[in-house]
Formats: C-alpha cells, sequence, structure tokens
C-alpha cells in the first residue's frame, strides 16, 4: 500500500470509530438502483484533490452542479467525503441525494469498515466505492456483504493486476456473480499513481486483458469526447470522471458528449 493510501486508512480508521450506532429508521432515504446503458458515466462532485489543488470556491454549487449532471445523462454521481485531503464530507453526500431525486449517488472515500457504509446509506447514498488493495480478503468480504444487506451498488477499485486478479477470484462466488451480472457490482481501474499523484494513462491498456468480466470503469484522467471513446475501446463501459466535469463552463454537455462518443465506439 503507498504512503497516501496508508495516511488515509489511519485517518479513515479514526473516523469509522467514532461512527454512531444505528437503526432501522436511520436507513428511511430511497435507494435508487442503477440503470445502465451501452457506455456511461459516473460524473463526480469534489471540492479539492490533492493532486489538483481546489476544484470549487465559494460560488459552486453542489446541487445545481448535480443537476448539471443528470441532464447530460449520468448514470449516477459520485461524491467526496474524505475530509482532510479532498475537503469532504457526508453532509455534501447528503445534500447532493436531495437536489437530484431518482439518480443513485455514491459515495466515494477510503473506506475501510463495514460501519461506514452504514454511514453511507443513512446519508442517502445508493452505492459505495471500495478500494481492492486497501483492504484484505477478510474485510473486503464484510463490505461487500454489508453493502449487498443494504443493497448498495459497489464500485470496487484496482490500481494493478494483483487487484485485478482479487476481484477475478470473488466472482468464483455465486452471489457476487450474479451482482455483477445485474451491473450491481462494478470494476473500476484507476489510473493515478498513488504515490506521485500523477495519471498512468496507459495504465488502462496495460490492464485491459485482466478485466473482470462485467461492467467495468475506467477511472482518472479523462477528460473529453475522445477519452471517452478510447476506453470504450479498451473494453471498458463506464468512465468515472471528476476534475474534468467540476472546471467545464458545460458539464451537462460534457457528460453528453463523453455518454455519445462512448455509445458510438461500442457500437462500432
Amino acid at each position: 500500500m503507498s504512503d497516501f493510501l496508508q495516511t488515509m486508512a489511519v485517518s479513515s480508521s479514526q473516523r469509522a470509530a467514532s461512527a454512531g450506532r444505528f437503526s432501522s429508521a436511520d436507513f428511511d432515504k430511497p435507494l435508487i438502483p442503477l440503470a445502465l446503458d451501452s457506455f456511461d458515466v459516473i460524473a463526480e462532485i469534489k471540492d479539492r484533490s490533492p493532486a489538483e489543488g481546489d476544484l470549487a470556491n465559494e460560488h459552486s454549487d453542489r446541487r445545481v452542479q448535480a443537476q448539471q449532471y443528470v441532464a447530460g445523462g449520468a448514470a449516477a454521481i459520485s461524491v467526496l467525503t474524505e475530509p482532510s485531503r479532498f475537503s469532504g464530507s457526508l453532509g455534501h453526500l447528503a445534500e447532493v441525494v436531495a437536489a437530484v431525486p431518482g439518480t443513485p449517488v455514491m459515495r466515494k472515500d477510503f473506506l475501510v469498515d463495514p460501519v461506514q457504509i452504514l454511514e453511507a446509506r443513512k446519508a442517502g447514498a445508493s452505492g459505495v466505492l471500495l478500494i481492492v488493495t486497501m483492504l484484505d480478503d477478510r474485510v473486503l468480504r464484510s463490505m461487500l456483504d454489508c453493502a449487498a444487506e443494504h443493497e448498495l451498488f459497489v464500485l470496487l477499485e484496482s490500481f494493478g493486476a494483483d487487484d485485478l486478479s482479487r476481484v477475478r477470484q470473488l466472482l468464483d462466488n455465486p452471489a457476487d456473480q450474479q451482482r455483477a451480472e445485474a451491473g450491481q457490482l462494478l470494476f473500476g481501474v484507476n489510473t493515478r499513481d498513488l504515490r506521485t499523484l500523477h495519471v498512468e494513462p496507459d495504465r488502462l491498456a496495460a490492464l485491459a486483458p485482466m478485466l473482470p468480466a462485467g461492467r467495468c470503469v475506467a477511472e482518472s484522467g479523462l477528460h473529453n469526447a475522445d477519452d471517452a471513446a478510447a476506453v470504450a475501446e479498451l473494453g471498458y463501459r463506464l468512465a468515472l470522471v471528476g476534475t474534468a466535469l467540476m472546471r467545464s463552463h458545460d458539464p451537462a454537455s460534457l457528460v453528453a458528449a463523453m455518454r455519445a462518443a462512448g455509445a458510438a465506439r461500442v457500437a462500432a
């Protein structure tokens, strides 16, 4: 695990330790299932990135940003909730959920404990991102089971061949296989090097032969419709896009253009 991920894991564990208790009444917000097309975009909201700096300012409005994503046809919205390096919070997640009823919202964070999935569900999330390399097999299993119990979709994020090998082994489990076939278990490849925080775009092509059977997501470093078409050519069927959309003057049009370009390449 990189020093960056290790730091995030320690911080996340401390946050998990302070989580309260939950009852069934805490999980009353509606679950919104993913509805996937031939190529889709998960559009991200984040106030800050360690690699890119501030992405939001005093004039930014998460609600309006999320509504723009929906107008462009985003399949889901990802919200960064990590506070120390991304200036996020569960409050941001709840704010976005309220702004876009009918669209699934995913908690993106460095989650290390099932209690954090319960936190996400209480805030109204319909999905969570889990980073494979941060979680040993036992913890990963418990978090996948917790998400399934509460009917949240999961994006499993990988950084290399070892991660993807572990992910592929999960599909030997019939329950995981069924969730993958239903589009409720997604498989992501993140191109960011978490030691340097630089993007390594060649990683998507290098790992494409190892992609699991299911809906695979290209993450980080995608900026435009041509990038969406390129990853669709490699076999990815979703793109998770954050910085480019946060900096776009017309995020709805950018989401729509990326979706159309990816779908056209899939159909070709």
